[in-house]
């Protein structure tokens, strides 16, 4: 038998992910949304000025770094500490929650680039059965 518990198992939890209604739904896409996840994780490193993230977090834009910082900071994960300095010092950093979560991401992060070999094998057989390549 399988090892994952029936859906109906999780009837009794206050929160459901599979509801289509749960608001659980969004955190999760924030986490697991690409730009969260990348965030979540550089900011497991430290704490990281806005420009400091963006580099670390190759290929986000300015406009989804800031979208996904407001979205992390929302849902309790992030901090963001605005300095009121000349110019502007604007810090982030993972609250405990934050902290938490990026933990569980990063530990299947690492797995991910462990197996990408194995990954981009299965990719290349997929592509030669279809001739894609």
């Amino acid at each position: 038998m399988d090892d994952l518990a029936p859906a109906d198992d999780f009837a009794d939890l206050a929160y459901n992910v599979f509801s289509k209604r749960c608001p659980s739904r969004s955190t999760l896409e924030h986490v697991t949304g690409r730009w969260g996840a990348l965030t979540l994780g550089a900011l497991h490193e430290g704490t990281f000025r806005f420009n400091e993230l963006r580099r670390r977090v190759d290929g986000v834009s300015e406009k989804m770094l800031s979208q996904t910082l407001h979205a992390l900071e929302r849902d309790g994960l992030v901090h963001r500490d605005a300095q009121p300095t000349n110019p502007p010092r604007v810090d982030y950093r993972l609250t405990p929650l934050g902290h938490e979560i990026a933990e569980r991401l990063l530990t299947l992060i690492h797995f991910v680039e462990a197996r990408q070999d194995d990954v981009q094998k299965a990719q290349e057989r997929y592509d030669e059965a279809r001739g894609t390549l």
